[in-house]
């Protein structure tokens, strides 16, 4: 087994680029060993030169050991779980092995002290998320099925029979039938199954019911197992028609019998990622109120054996992410959470209903609890995922308690300068408080003059912040003499609820005025220049700059770059999120179309005069590439300057690296060929103070 040692650096000064951006090994999300000694997770490496990647799996001490590769022989080796009796490590993988390749991701079975993994059993329909029963023996997995068949043999037989049809289309009378770059698979649904590990075993739960897990990408957050390995809690939706805007429930199914029981069902409430306590005794859930508004945020809630519920942060103007994990005393609950742009990872008290830190970000992503051992899975705007262990209990965060595990990328980035960053709040639409961060170039001296490149953010109901973030990397733009504004406008999430969903119904207003009152806040600094200021953004984030191009007057911005931005909502009906449309915008198109088109740039296509660069992906289902053909179509029928990047096999993100660098390059060239100083990106600036 290869073993990794990495020797540090001093800084170097090299401009950090898209080459550089993608040699950095990504890590995964951390699974730790039942005596917390050795934590594991994946590792994916990419090449530029062969435009693929190569994911393996790495043993990672808690108690200072150097890092290991567990697997080679596989290129996606992903989503490690270690076994409750910490004998074995299960992971999914696509492999060769015995004569026979896998055409569906399959669940594989390795020691930790190495060895050949074995496939554990052979699933026609493939295997998604999955989790181990208690008794280290069985696991439980999602396959997407056709529910009206039985056994395995037949479902085998069904998708042999629809790999080899001679047509293509594809048939549906279902409100669900593509999400985000990809179809529901035709006639099929996603239920949970059984897997003996001794005997290759599989039984599916939910054979012969109507029940199904989620059609959006279910994962290992749907559904957890008893303590005594005797029943798996899921979330479903109980409507006959599966939508994606639907309150989901919450059922119990007895392994042995299949015997199913609904246990909590509210048609004004949605309720996800249950998990059960260490004593079984209580289920914690997400909760979301959405007979109140769509925009509720998911709230911690705890059911007892009696079937009484309560939500426990009511009371705490926070949404809580999944998964949740129970403390090892029953106590508490970790999970994250965002707060002012950035993500901690949180214990809530359910008897004090307080929330404490347990590691402060930048930006956690994932976390494993054992034996006492906690591991954080992070990143910031200053280097991208990392593991770390908590020391001790208590309150850590980089310079704290938290202890790194690994050192991947350590080399590779000591000879890059990055910039320093820090956020700035000033006073934006309705006189709130607005936060905008800020990332400087490398060596910044404030005697000098910059460009302002306004990088805005998606969702809109996410932040940018202290995070890492490989498709818009702030680093590599500020690398090329931009400072970096990221303004978290109204309706930005991590800033409570009511300035979330402040913008509800009147999309654009207020997230203009803030981006407008922090492009003010820069250029009263001396080293802003006032005549190179660009703005660019990716989803929301596009449809902002395409609602700037319509209501602002030329000149104001240099340049825009809209990627995968919304261009007209009526035609955004189009999209796998459409029964949003309503809830959202106020009116469905129908029915009030004058409303509609007020919060939609393309209505305000007679003023937009200024240069943009559209980029959009073909596979992107969650705002289709029409938006950003109809946009660069209507700029050019109207003689502005437009560029048109489009990727044939790209969703709503850039995944593929050379793809990547592609897009950097032309995103670059657009902004330098609008630049009026006309000066060549950096090639080498050296590094100082900021």
């Amino acid at each position: 087994m290869a073993t990794r040692k990495t020797s540090l650096k001093k800084p170097g000064n090299k401009t950090f680029d898209v080459d550089a951006l993608w040699q950095i090994e990504r890590l995964g999300a951390p699974s730790l060993s039942p005596d917390g000694a050795q934590a594991v997770a994946s590792l994916t490496r990419y090449s530029m030169e062969t435009n693929k990647s190569q994911t393996q799996l790495w043993l990672l001490s808690t108690l200072g050991g150097a890092p290991r590769a567990l697997t080679s022989a596989g290129d996606k080796d992903g989503g490690p779980q270690w076994s409750p009796k910490g004998d074995r490590i299960a992971f999914v993988a696509r492999r060769e092995q015995e004569g026979a390749k896998d055409e569906e991701a399959q669940l594989y079975l390795i020691a930790p002290d190495g060895g050949e993994a074995r496939r554990a059993a052979t699933v026609a329909t493939g295997i998604e998320a999955f989790k181990w029963f208690p008794d280290g023996r069985r696991i439980a997995f999602i396959s997407w099925v056709w529910p009206g068949l039985k056994g395995a043999p037949a479902q085998a037989k069904a998708l042999k029979e629809f790999k080899e049809r001679k047509e293509s289309g594809y048939v549906t009378d279902q409100a669900v039938y593509r999400y985000w770059d990809h179809h529901i698979p035709m006639g099929r649904v996603a239920h949970l199954h059984v897997l003996d590990t001794a005997t290759g075993k599989v039984s599916d739960l939910f054979e012969g019911s109507d029940y199904e897990l989620t059609r959006a990408e279910p994962d290992a957050n749907c559904f957890d197992i008893s303590p005594d390995g005797k029943r798996i809690v899921f979330a479903f939706d109980p409507q006959p028609e599966k939508k994606l805007d639907h309150c989901y429930a919450l059922a119990e199914i007895e392994v042995r019998s299949a015997k199913i029981q609904v246990l909590l069902q509210d048609k004004a409430w949605d309720f996800q990622a249950p998990r059960y306590s260490h004593a079984g005794a209580h289920l914690a859930f997400l909760a979301s109120n959405q007979g109140k508004k769509h925009t509720m945020p998911a709230q911690l809630a705890v059911l007892d054996q009696q079937g009484h519920w309560a939500v426990l942060s009511e009371q705490w103007d926070h949404e809580v992410a999944a998964p949740l994990q129970w403390d090892e005393d029953d106590l508490g609950v970790l999970f994250c959470a965002e707060e002012r742009g950035r993500r901690h990872l949180w214990r809530f008290d359910v008897k004090t209903c307080e929330a404490h830190v347990l590691f402060e970000g930048g930006h956690a992503t994932g976390f494993a609890l054992a034996a006492g051992t906690l591991v954080v899975q992070h990143d910031g705007v200053q280097h991208p995922p990392r593991l770390s262990v908590l020391e001790a209990e208590g309150r850590a965060d980089e310079g704290g308690r938290a202890r790194r595990i690994e050192s991947f990328n350590d080399s590779l980035l000591a000879g890059y300068a990055f910039g320093r960053d820090e956020p700035v709040t000033y006073q934006g639409a309705l006189g709130d408080d607005v936060q905008m961060w800020l990332i400087y170039p490398p060596g910044f001296n404030p005697k000098k003059k910059y460009p302002i490149l306004h990088l805005i953010h998606g969702g809109p109901h996410t932040a940018f912040g202290d995070a890492w973030h490989f498709r818009w990397n702030a680093q590599t733009m500020a690398a090329q003499g931009y400072v970096v504004a990221c303004v978290n406008y109204h309706g930005s999430s991590s800033f409570g609820y009511a300035f979330l969903d402040s913008i509800t119904q009147r999309w654009g207003e207020l997230e203009l005025q803030d981006v407008e009152a922090g492009t003010d806040w820069l250029l009263k600094n001396p080293w802003a220049d006032k005549k190179r200021v660009f703005a660019t953004g990716g989803s929301y984030g596009g449809y902002m700059v395409a609602w700037m191009n319509g209501h602002l007057k030329p000149g104001r911005y240099q340049a825009y770059i809209c990627h995968a931005g919304c261009f007209d909502w009526q035609a955004m009906f189009a999209d796998d999120a459409y029964t949003w449309h309503a809830k959202e915008l106020g009116a469905w198109y129908w029915d009030d179309p004058a409303k509609v088109a007020s919060q939609s740039p393309h209505a305000f296509a007679k003023n937009m005069a200024t240069p943009t660069l559209v980029i959009h992906g073909a596979l992107d289902y969650r705002v289709p590439d029409a938006q950003g053909l109809a946009y660069y179509n209507t700029l050019k029928a109207k003689g502005v300057d437009a560029r048109l990047l489009w990727f044939p096999d790209e969703n709503h993100w850039i995944l593929k690296a050379r793809n990547s660098k592609l897009w950097y390059g032309e995103f670059f060239d657009w902004l330098k060929r609008h630049d009026p100083a006309g000066k060549p990106v950096a090639k080498g600036r050296k590094a100082g103070k900021a």
